[in-house]
C-alpha cells in the first residue's frame, strides 16, 4: 500500500493535477513562401503625376497593411473550409524626376489574393455567452455559430523589384479598400494617369484554422509572483550606469557568426 501512495505522489509531480480548459485548438494550418509577381501600385493624384514624368523609380519597402479573410465550407467535403485572403501591401518608392538628382519618395498601395483550403472540423451547436455586470443583469453578447477561425500570420514583405509600364485598363483598382486602409496610407487612391508602377514582392505566411475545444491538460500550481515590485529612486545616471556596453551594436556580426548560431539554415533538412 505504502509503495501505491507513493507512485500516485510522483504521478501528481511528473503530469500536474488533470484541469479542463477553453482554449483554440489549431486544427489545421499551412505556410507559404509566394513571389507576388507585377503588383499594380494604386497612389495619390499627386504621386500619380510623378510617376507619368519619371525617368525612374525604385522600390526601398514593403509592409503588410491590413488582410481580409473570407472563411467559406468546401462543398461536398465535410469540415473542410475554403479561406480567401486579401493582403493590403503599403509601398515606398523612390521617383526620379530627372537624371543625376535627388528621388522623390511616395507611398502606395498593393492588393494581392490568395486562397486555401483547410481541415476545420465540424460543429452544428450554437454557442450563447455573457459579460458580467455587477449589481445589473449580465450583458449578453450576440449568439453566434460553432465555427472555426481563421488566423493568417504575415512577416514583413521583401521588395524584390519593381518596374514602370503604359497603364491599360486590366490596371484599374478592382478592390473596395477598407478605410483603415486608406486612413493608414493618408490619401485617397486616383485610377488617373498613362503609367504604372508594377512591383514584386516576396510573403512568408502562416495561415491556421482554429476552433475554440474543451482540453484536459495537466495543471502543476497557479502562476504565483516570486518577485517583488520594486521602484526605483536611482537617478538617470546611476540607472544608465549599470547597463552594458552595446559591443554588438558597434561591430556587427561576421557570416560564419550568424551560420554558427544557425547551423541549419531556415530548419530544412535537420535531422533533429
Amino acid at each position: 500500500m505504502p509503495d501505491n501512495v507513493n507512485e500516485s505522489a510522483a504521478e501528481v509531480r511528473n503530469y500536474g493535477e488533470p484541469v479542463c480548459i477553453d482554449a483554440r485548438r489549431v486544427y489545421d494550418s499551412c505556410g507559404d513562401k509566394d513571389c507576388l509577381s507585377d503588383l499594380p501600385v494604386y497612389m495619390s493624384e499627386e504621386s500619380q503625376r510623378l510617376i507619368d514624368n519619371a525617368v525612374n523609380v525604385r522600390i526601398r519597402s514593403a509592409d503588410v497593411l491590413n488582410t481580409m479573410i473570407d472563411i467559406e465550407p468546401v462543398p461536398f467535403n465535410r469540415g473542410f473550409y475554403s479561406i480567401d485572403i486579401t493582403f493590403f501591401f503599403g509601398v515606398s518608392l523612390d521617383v526620379f524626376s530627372s537624371p543625376n538628382t535627388a528621388p522623390t519618395q511616395v507611398r502606395g498601395l498593393c492588393i494581392s489574393d490568395k486562397k486555401v483550403i483547410l481541415y476545420g472540423s465540424e460543429g452544428n451547436v450554437r454557442v450563447f455567452s455573457s459579460d458580467m455586470v455587477t449589481d445589473d443583469y449580465d450583458t449578453q453578447n450576440t449568439p453566434v455559430r460553432s465555427l472555426p477561425t481563421a488566423n493568417v500570420q504575415v512577416a514583413k514583405p521583401i521588395a524584390l523589384a519593381v518596374r514602370m509600364k503604359e497603364k491599360c485598363p486590366c490596371h484599374k483598382l478592382a478592390y473596395k479598400v477598407p478605410a483603415s486602409v486608406i486612413s493608414s496610407l493618408g490619401f485617397n487612391i486616383s485610377d488617373s494617369g498613362q503609367r504604372v508602377v508594377l512591383a514584386t514582392l516576396g510573403v512568408f505566411s502562416i495561415v491556421q484554422l482554429m476552433r475554440n475545444v474543451q482540453m484536459l491538460i495537466p495543471s502543476y500550481d497557479f502562476c504565483i509572483p516570486e518577485k517583488h515590485c520594486e521602484g526605483s529612486t536611482d537617478s538617470p545616471c546611476e540607472m544608465f550606469s549599470r547597463l552594458d556596453f552595446p559591443t554588438d551594436e558597434f561591430f556587427p556580426p561576421n557570416v560564419t557568426d550568424n551560420s554558427s548560431d544557425n547551423s541549419c539554415g531556415c530548419g530544412c533538412g535537420c535531422d533533429n
